[in-house]
């Protein structure tokens, strides 16, 4: 329900179970079958009726207390310069009440917008991330480690420096689009609709440079809004690798460490970069271990991200570099995805096949999975496309 409509059905809710309780011959009274009668019955149900008169008025003004106090918490407006109200004589808000009505609250809190931010709505639910990484993200330790740990220890720092910066590299189709989502499914209750959650694909919204200035301007304004908004705002920037520099200098400022004098405080953000950029190297780290005759789990962080860094500067036309970014040491992660092997896009084409609540066979899986095209050339060891239109494949096993 939105302000100025607020309902009553509550109120009259709690008024009736409390009428109910307190009425003579209701659920704790003694009335009803022991009523008297003959002469008596008259005085005496002249004196029931006051009675109930009496102790309804009285329920009425306890359930308003109730009822403002739930609105009070709720909504908020208004209550400050509102006096407390005066309830009936010997009428009190017990604390049971208040524990129950601080349940109620957050109950529907958790449905609806009830503050002047979006904070309202945040999760935080690293729990619950790191269990869908597991059992959703395929082929991906290193991915699935760094952003634990990473989003996990950024939460729970009682003051960082500075804003919260990923940058995801690989090739198309490796998981870095799924993994963003489930980053922004678990830290907020809407996912990617929660009004902290801002989604920049580089071609769809700044497709030209002519127009950069501009899109400098907008783009400030846009992430300004969004940090007054919220405390804790997520930026996911897609296809990073095609922003113009100037638009990466624009936003740099946010991404650097603050102190009590910036005019925004945005060291509470997460930026999210993804990028197909340093995919080749990633992919010849892992087929060397390959030839090596070594498991791509034994692939270390501290090697593959010093080589995809490396990548990143050598490669001079890339925005990473013309901005600065990787110089001031802005990026705290650079995640890596490696390319996908057979047996991963299996468990992709399986994952497809429940998310449609279709039965599978193994037979079904392999066939999905000789679908992709698969480089080298020589040992077709690693999906080209990754994952990517897995899901529309099974559709050639339907009936």
């Amino acid at each position: 329900p939105s302000r100025g409509t607020r309902p009553t059905a509550m109120g009259l809710g709690l008024a009736c179970c409390l009428l109910l309780l307190l009425l003579p011959g209701g659920a704790g009274g003694r009335g009803g079958r022991g009523a008297p009668r003959g002469p008596w019955g008259e005085e005496w149900g002249r004196a029931r009726y006051e009675a109930v008169k009496k102790q309804l008025g009285a329920v009425g003004a306890l359930s308003k207390q109730y009822w403002r106090y739930l609105a009070c918490r709720v909504w908020r407006d208004g209550c400050e310069e509102e006096e407390e109200p005066s309830p009936g004589p010997g009428w009190s808000l017990p604390l049971v009440g208040q524990d129950y009505l601080e349940i109620l609250s957050a109950w529907y809190c958790s449905f609806g917008k009830c503050c002047e931010t979006g904070d309202c709505r945040i999760a935080n639910n690293i729990t619950g991330l790191e269990a869908d990484l597991d059992r959703q993200l395929h082929g991906q330790h290193l991915a699935k480690a760094v952003v634990v740990q990473a989003v996990r220890g950024f939460l729970q720092s009682p003051q960082p420096g500075k804003a919260l910066v990923l940058s995801f590299h690989g090739w198309s189709g490796t998981g870095k689009n799924f993994v963003a989502r489930l980053v922004a499914s678990h830290l907020y209750r809407d996912g990617l609709k929660s009004e902290c959650v801002r989604v920049f694909i580089s071609l769809f919204h700044f497709p030209h440079h002519t127009y950069v200035d501009s899109y400098k301007a907008q783009l400030q304004k846009q992430i300004s809004e969004t940090m007054q908004l919220c405390k804790q705002p997520l930026f996911i920037f897609d296809e990073a690798e095609k922003l113009h520099f100037g638009l990466l200098d624009t936003i740099k400022p946010f991404m650097a460490p603050c102190d009590t004098k910036c005019q925004v405080d945005h060291r509470r953000s997460i930026f999210l970069f993804l990028s197909n950029l340093g995919g080749n190297a990633i992919n010849e780290v892992a087929l060397d271990f390959w030839r090596a005759g070594r498991t791509r789990e034994e692939i270390s962080m501290e090697f593959l991200e010093r080589r995809l860094q490396l990548e990143l500067l050598e490669s001079a036309e890339n925005s990473y570099t013309r901005s600065n970014l990787l110089k001031e040491n802005l990026i705290d992660f650079f995640v890596p995805f490696l390319p996908l092997e057979f047996h991963h896009v299996k468990l992709c084409a399986r994952d497809a096949f429940l998310a449609r609540g279709l039965p599978y066979t193994e037979a079904a899986l392999d066939e999905v999975a000789r679908m992709m095209v698969f480089v080298p050339k020589e040992e077709k060891l690693f999906s080209a496309q990754g994952c990517k239109s897995v899901s529309q494949r099974i559709n050639y096993f339907l009936p």
